[in-house]
């Protein structure tokens, strides 16, 4: 609180700070070019990659990026693997974020438009496509049938974030939790879902080290289902009883 009267000015704190990033801003929501916290997005999504790199090597001719979040993410993992990438799906700027969609019916729609492979690119190769996260499992379904059909040999999926197994409640626009594929399937079945020759979420663990900030500072709810704030009448809306593996 600042005070201001005839004797000046000064500052009171009312009480110690408990910071609760949301750690989603640092996985998918802010620009590249934004500092939360003195992090530099650019330089943590670049982390997020190299984790990955560390946490899940594979043998493949290509890292192919989700643009735009996924490109940082994308040059950390070629930087610790070796491995070229190729910006073998160029996005159509004039389609946007497809988890917001109001049916199931205009995101696949959405999907069809927003990237365009390039096949000349992945035919006959064995790719690894890195995305930022999965919630229903609509894009990331359509895209990986997308990539075999554009003439790709092999689609390992890769996510620069933990499974999403719980709602979100401070704004941002998720579904309900029975819509996050997530909350519903193992691991192992969301690669079958998907149609993907094999699939890697990244830890948690690794998510907040690449961050650099300590734990109890970010807000995990979207992971762990630990929420900063009581949810009062809401907390009947959170389901605890989810595939762990």
């Amino acid at each position: 609180m600042i005070v201001i009267n005839k004797n000046g000015l000064k500052s009171i704190k009312l009480a110690e700070p408990n910071p609760k990033h949301d750690i989603f801003e640092y996985v998918y929501f802010s620009r590249p070019d934004s500092i939360l916290a003195g992090k530099l997005i650019y330089e943590v999504r670049k982390n997020f990659g190299k984790a990955l790199a560390r946490e899940f090597k594979l043998k493949v001719d290509a890292i192919v990026p989700v643009p735009d979040t996924a490109i940082p993410v994308a040059l950390g993992y070629g930087e610790v693997s070796g491995i070229p990438i190729e910006m073998a799906l160029v996005k159509n700027r004039y389609v946007h974020r497809t988890f917001i969609e109001p049916n199931q019916k205009s995101r696949e729609h959405s999907v069809a438009l927003k990237l365009i492979p390039l096949k000349k690119i992945l035919k006959g190769k064995k790719i690894a496509v890195i995305d930022d996260s999965i919630v229903r499992g609509t894009t990331s379904k359509r895209l990986v049938k997308t990539l075999f059909k554009a003439g790709a040999k092999e689609v390992h999926f890769l996510v620069s974030s933990p499974p999403i197994r719980f709602p979100d409640f401070y704004g941002i626009d998720t579904p309900k939790q029975k819509e996050l594929i997530a909350s519903n399937k193992t691991i192992e079945e969301i690669r079958k879902f998907l149609g993907a020759t094999s699939l890697h979420y990244l830890s948690l663990e690794n998510l907040i080290k690449s961050i650099g900030l300590p734990k109890n500072h970010l807000s995990t709810s979207f992971f762990t289902g630990i929420y900063p704030i009581d949810l009062k009448e809401r907390q009947k809306e959170v389901n605890y009883d989810v595939p762990k593996s």
